[in-house]
């Protein structure tokens, strides 16, 4: 019989091995959060904002993906169909020309993805600024006007998660 001596770097990384074979075992039926809190609206994040800007492929050359998640408060369920705009300031314009404005539906597992041009710094910052406009939407939620700031203005993706609540 061999006897097998563990140190505790290695009994750490087997439980976090265990832990995500077990999660990742959960699937599909995996249970959503609970009590997931409304995503606030941010000062400074409905400047420019356009009302009923197209839904896009793209917005300009491209180089820049905007990602994300919108979800449902309380029990985090992910919501399909929810129309996101977005708009910055980017090599190709300003965040106040309409070419700098699209929006995207999201999937089905409420993600979304859109490709712009880079987002270079305005007022001293690279931002973007992105909305879920519930007057564009029947489904009961609460408009969110959101301003990231990039980390970097050298990033070339920004994801953003909304949490939606209902009216």
């Amino acid at each position: 019989m061999s006897l097998i001596v563990k140190n505790r770097r290695q009994f750490l990384i087997a439980g976090a091995a265990s832990s995500t074979a077990i999660l990742a075992g959960a699937g599909s039926h995996a249970a959503f959060a609970v009590d997931l809190a409304a995503t606030k609206t941010m000062r400074g994040g409905s400047n420019n904002f356009r009302p009923g800007a197209p839904v896009v492929e793209r917005i300009g050359g491209g180089g820049f993906w905007m990602t994300g998640s919108v979800r449902r408060a309380g029990d985090g369920a992910p919501l399909a169909g929810r129309r996101i705009q977005m708009w910055a300031h980017t090599t190709e314009g300003h965040e106040r020309d309409d070419r700098s404005h699209g929006a995207v539906l999201t999937d089905d597992n409420g993600m979304f993805r859109l490709e712009m041009p880079q987002i270079v710094p305005a007022f001293g910052q690279a931002h973007a600024h992105l909305v879920y406009d519930a007057d564009f939407d029947d489904g009961g939620f609460e408009t969110v006007f959101l301003r990231p700031l990039l980390a970097s203005s050298k990033d070339k993706t920004l994801n953003v998660d909304f949490v939606l609540q209902s009216t």
